[in-house]
């Protein structure tokens, strides 16, 4: 009897709220995900947000914050030191995505070639071996490597080589001209194995009956490789682009890891710049500083719309 009124009541329940009985169990193991992206990801988008159109200050406590509207995009608009840190990282960028797109996409075309399947196993095991090392310790390590004095790249380059001496050896993270490269072979050796992943990814999905009916009508290897094989890596090169794009231009941890304190150095850039107004300058403008950010996010994502355009799939 207890269970016949208690099965009518869960019935009554469920009538009164459609709404319950439609919702499927499956949604609750979502739970968790759902929580953690609102509280991860959407409340401090959401935040930043706000504090942009205020004057927030975290050091002055207990004093009302105030709403100014656009005067932070304003001025940030206007700040020269801003529009020179967007330039840097532009600069950056330029000179990392090449690298990063065609270095592991001729080693992935070079291992896709190798018949023997151990030793191409054995290949991407090498080339993964980088990925899986922390980033703070690739930093620290690269920073040893490019020291002017016990850095292994100098002592090459002068003892063993014979290139330059003690006097006109590079000076890899202080001379303004080499920084950059210096940063983006780091990068470009820290990512190579994950990057070359994707690339094999793209060639296992094309159907080795293309590049069969290229050579029976003729083409060679070059042609074969333009014309057949790399229209279709086009998604997988949108997917990195846009992918280290993002990351290219919003660098930090690098930059602040290899000494960006300095305003004349190119490593600081708008994210530093950033960084610098929230937590580092005067009493510590968070709204301008938030303000900085959403300009420089909306500049990446105007890029961003276009390189979806330039590589789109032409298949």
């Amino acid at each position: 009897m207890a269970r016949a009124l208690t099965a009518a009541s869960a019935a009554a329940t469920s009538a009164r709220r459609p709404w319950l009985a439609a919702f499927p169990a499956s949604w609750l193991f979502l739970l968790p995900t759902i929580v953690l992206f609102l509280g991860w990801q959407l409340y401090p988008i959401a935040r930043v947000a706000w504090l942009s159109f205020t004057d927030y200050h975290f050091l002055r406590i207990g004093q009302p914050v105030n709403w100014v509207g656009l005067d932070n995009y304003r001025q940030a608009f206007a700040d020269p030191l801003m529009r020179l840190g967007l330039l840097r990282a532009a600069g950056f960028t330029a000179l990392f995505l090449p690298g990063l797109i065609f270095i592991p996409m001729v080693l992935a075309v070079l291992i896709d070639r190798i018949t023997n399947n151990k030793v191409a196993t054995f290949y991407r095991l090498v080339l993964l071996i980088p990925s899986m090392i922390p980033g703070p310790l690739i930093f620290v390590l690269w920073k040893w490597m490019y020291d002017l004095y016990i850095g292994p790249i100098n002592w090459a380059l002068v003892d063993v080589f014979g290139f330059f001496d003690v006097y006109t050896q590079p000076q890899w993270l202080g001379d303004t001209r080499l920084v950059f490269p210096a940063l983006a072979i780091m990068e470009w050796w820290w990512g190579l194995g994950y990057h070359t992943m994707f690339f094999l990814a793209g060639l296992a999905a094309i159907s080795k009956d293309l590049p069969d009916a290229a050579r029976v009508d003729g083409a060679n290897e070059w042609r074969l490789f333009w014309n057949v094989t790399f229209p279709r890596l086009l998604p997988i090169i949108l997917v990195l682009v846009v992918l280290r794009f993002g990351t290219a231009m919003a660098v930090i941890d690098e930059y602040l890891i290899m000494g960006a304190f300095n305003r004349e150095r190119p490593t600081y850039t708008w994210t530093v710049y950033m960084w610098d107004l929230a937590f580092q300058v005067g009493d510590r403008n968070q709204g301008y500083a938030a303000a900085v950010g959403w300009v420089g996010t909306a500049a990446m994502l105007v890029v961003v719309a276009a390189l979806f355009y330039l590589f789109r799939s032409r298949d």
